[in-house]
């Protein structure tokens, strides 16, 4: 709005617009011409050229190193087979090496890719939506409700009945807790009560599932519960990734969907709504968006945390602050690190590996620890 004086038009001062780590962001352009700009609510084309200048070249570099971390993962193993033989395996599906290409290492390396993508465009997504850079998909309560479903079938016993029914029983348990918070985001709530919602599903789901470790009939399932629960790649089939992959693409494209939302965001909910984003529906879409990605990713590979966190809070620089274009890049950061991490944990102990949760629990507790002082000593 304006106010006008002796005939004359004059903006009202306004104070700079900053994201979740204090960092100062551009005003918003005229109403006009949102469609013009590569990155509404952007600011300038200066700025914004600027900014396109590098980061496609940065975006090709992160997919290059998940590939060739993917490559590394597929080339090594218990069976010394060399990678050239592997790949002809992998092409003719003959002998042992193309059982061992197909059966054990393509799954475990497709699926590597998949999980990192997945947390790592999630955790983007969320840290725009909520304007924190702490958030990540444990935020949402998905990642601990896949978690409790996945634990209810190992204790029924249902998961040695099919090789479906662990990845189903947590794909339904993120579905509640999504269905949770897009009820909440439905009737109007804000960004904190999302977010506390969040925190409390977060909180019953693992509440529920310690339960359930205490009451286990017998050994074997509560270590077939901790195991999963620690979250790993190990002993992955065709069929994981059959399951996984579909949920994870479309809960990636959900979130791609709403880049521009989640760019105006960064200019606060009433700038953004002024630009002409419906702010409930962005929630409501990535939500849904984080639900099917984080989801199926830990019905796949178990609980593996802190991949959303350090990802996209590392990226952020390269991609002037904007989280809707950085969810690509951190979709492709987060697939490059789960799979750099799960060579790591065949390579540190190969006689038996550590779980691929507790590694990314080492790396990423440090470093929320660290973003957490980092974040206090700016404000």
């Amino acid at each position: 709005m304006t106010s006008i004086a002796k005939g004359k038009t004059h903006p009202p001062p306004q104070t700079p617009p900053h994201d979740g780590e204090g960092n100062a962001l551009p005003s918003p352009p005229p109403r006009g011409e949102v469609g013009a700009r590569s990155a509404p609510g952007g600011g300038n084309a200066a700025a914004i050229a600027q900014t396109d200048d590098g980061w496609p070249y940065a975006t090709a570099a992160l997919a290059a190193a998940a590939l060739a971390a993917a490559l590394v993962s597929f080339a090594i193993g218990a069976a010394p087979i060399g990678l050239g033989e592997l790949l002809d395996g992998l092409v003719a599906g003959e002998g042992v090496a193309g059982a061992i290409a197909r059966e054990i290492r393509l799954p475990r390396a497709a699926l590597a890719l998949v999980v990192g993508a997945a947390l790592g465009g999630s955790g983007a997504a969320l840290q725009g939506l909520f304007r924190n850079p702490l958030a990540e998909p444990g935020v949402t309560g998905v990642t601990a409700s896949a978690g409790f479903g996945a634990v209810l079938a190992l204790y029924f016993g249902i998961a040695a009945v099919s090789p479906l029914a662990l990845p189903a029983f947590a794909i339904v348990g993120a579905a509640c807790a999504a269905i949770i918070l897009y009820l909440l985001a439905r009737a109007g709530a804000g960004v904190l009560a999302l977010v506390l919602a969040g925190v409390a599903v977060s909180t019953l789901a693992a509440a529920l599932t310690a339960l359930a470790l205490s009451l286990a009939p017998n050994p074997y399932a509560i270590t077939e519960m901790v195991l999963w629960l620690m979250g790993s790649l190990k002993d992955r089939t065709l069929t994981d990734l059959a399951f996984a992959a579909p949920l994870v693409g479309v809960g990636l494209l959900l979130l791609f969907s709403m880049n521009r939302a989640l760019d105006a965001l960064t200019l606060g909910e009433e700038a953004a709504e002024s630009l002409g984003f419906d702010i409930a529906r962005t929630r409501v879409i990535v939500i849904a968006g984080v639900a099917l990605a984080a989801g199926g990713a830990t019905a796949a590979a178990g609980a593996v945390g802190f991949v959303g966190l350090v990802v996209p809070h590392l990226l952020r620089p390269l991609y002037a602050h904007a989280p809707g274009r950085l969810i690509l890049p951190s979709a492709f950061g987060g697939a490059a690190l789960v799979a750099a991490a799960d060579v790591a944990v065949r390579l540190v102990s190969p006689g038996a590996e550590i779980m691929l949760g507790v590694l990314t629990a080492m790396i990423g507790a440090p470093f929320f620890f660290w973003l957490i002082v980092k974040l206090k000593g700016e404000r």
